[in-house]
């Protein structure tokens, strides 16, 4: 559907802006080759998108056409909307002549365009035309450099965490958080290496992966399965599930032998990696004679996502903890259940903060924010915290631009 649906797109934008391209000024358009070049590389672009997603083909190349066709939509969508704004312009000026009054002995008059140009050398809609093209250009170069650079740009992001009930052996303890691996998405086996060794190179007490492993298939990890196997920590390794481990955007949302397969093979990895799959349920980590537990659910987020946790049971037995320190994919799930809970702080993924945006220490901004209340970094209301991890990985745009891929060090402290 997905596919189909950006196709449709493609076509739609490529209408609308060749029959604009053909009435304008612009000498090239008007030639037979521009309507084999233009229609011919959006039939190609749309091919390769079937391809890709039908077909087993290497990753490498998969990116590329991914890439071209993100950076191609992108860039129309800019230029539709210029085009937009010109037609809206013109039929407020059509609509206006409508009631404007007539003189009594009427003469031919030039049309606005025309008199636009003899006086300025170019009119209105050919300046936003030609200029356009410019404008709609300019993604190309950002986005470019986010695949060649920002992809595997691993960042390290410091945060205090200040719990008012945490036992004092576990203050100043480290823990560290992974989310949003998307191991399907990954051609650079050397440089995930390297994240992996950026976060254990911090060597966090405890570590939290808060979910989507994968793309839709557990088998896309087995080639990074012995990376992710060195991720440990003296407390221990606790992970949930994201919306994508499920295979529910490869077998469907219905039952299958196929999709359950799937789904008991990427349990399998969390335990043979050594990580303990928290799926509604707690565990207690211990240090002296204090413990805080550990809460993890299966994914559960408003709108079209899956509602499958079941954070009461999850919360079950751990009412007279100090600490209660939760796991849950989606960040949306903290306003809907969370907070109406003894949970002290929720760690989250899921959003990438759109992979795109700006991020800096005391301002940030990305599409991510008009979707996700909280969408990235730490949130904190009614004595509750959430923190929001903008992922390892990346989805669909095979690079990042402004949101680089996160590896989050806590420092837990006593308020």
């Amino acid at each position: 559907m997905m596919i189909i649906y950006n196709t449709i797109l493609l076509f739609i934008f490529d209408l609308y802006i060749f029959f604009a391209l053909r009435s304008s000024g612009i000498k090239f358009a008007k030639k037979k080759w521009f309507a084999w070049v233009w229609w011919g590389y959006s039939a190609a672009l749309a091919a390769g998108v079937v391809v890709s997603y039908k077909f087993n083909i290497p990753l490498a190349y998969r990116s590329i056409i991914l890439v071209a066709f993100f950076i191609t939509v992108v860039c129309k969508l800019i230029y539709v909307i210029i085009l937009l704004v010109d037609d809206l312009r013109r039929g407020g000026v059509w609509i206006a002549r409508l009631f404007k009054t007539k003189p009594e002995n009427p003469v031919v008059e030039e049309k606005q365009e025309q008199v636009e140009e003899r006086k300025h050398g170019i009119s209105r809609s050919d300046f936003l035309l030609k200029s356009g093209i410019a404008v709609a250009s300019i993604p190309i170069f950002p986005f470019s450099w986010g695949v060649i650079s920002g992809a595997y740009d691993y960042r390290i992001r410091r945060q205090k965490l200040y719990l008012p009930n945490l036992p004092k052996e576990f203050h100043g303890m480290k823990l560290g958080q992974l989310s949003d691996v998307h191991s399907g998405s990954f051609y650079n086996k050397k440089a995930v290496l390297g994240g992996v060794e950026m976060l254990l190179g911090e060597k966090p007490d405890v570590i939290f992966f808060t979910g989507d492993l994968v793309n839709n298939e557990a088998s896309e990890m087995r080639n990074y399965q012995d990376i992710f196997s060195k991720v440990k920590a003296e407390l221990g390794v606790f992970s949930v599930l994201g919306n994508h481990d499920y295979g529910d955007y490869k077998f469907g949302p219905e039952d299958s032998a196929a999709k359950r397969k799937n789904f008991q093979d990427l349990v399998d990895t969390h335990a043979v990696m050594g990580w303990d799959l928290l799926r509604d349920e707690n565990r207690k980590i211990t240090m002296g004679n204090e413990s805080i537990s550990i809460v993890g659910v299966e994914n559960w987020g408003t709108g079209r996502f899956p509602k499958k946790g079941d954070l009461k049971k999850a919360l079950q037995g751990t009412e007279e903890d100090a600490v209660r320190l939760l796991m849950s994919h989606d960040p949306s799930h903290w306003r809907a259940q969370v907070l109406d809970t003894n949970v002290d702080a929720m760690f989250a993924g899921h959003t990438h903060g759109m992979q795109f945006g700006v991020r800096g220490e005391h301002f940030q901004w990305s599409p991510a924010q008009y979707i996700y209340q909280e969408w990235a970094g730490l949130y904190q209301e009614g004595g509750k915290q959430l923190y929001v991890n903008t992922g390892f990985g990346f989805l669909g745009y095979p690079g990042r631009v402004g949101i680089l891929p996160e590896i989050t060090i806590f420092e837990l402290l006593r308020a």
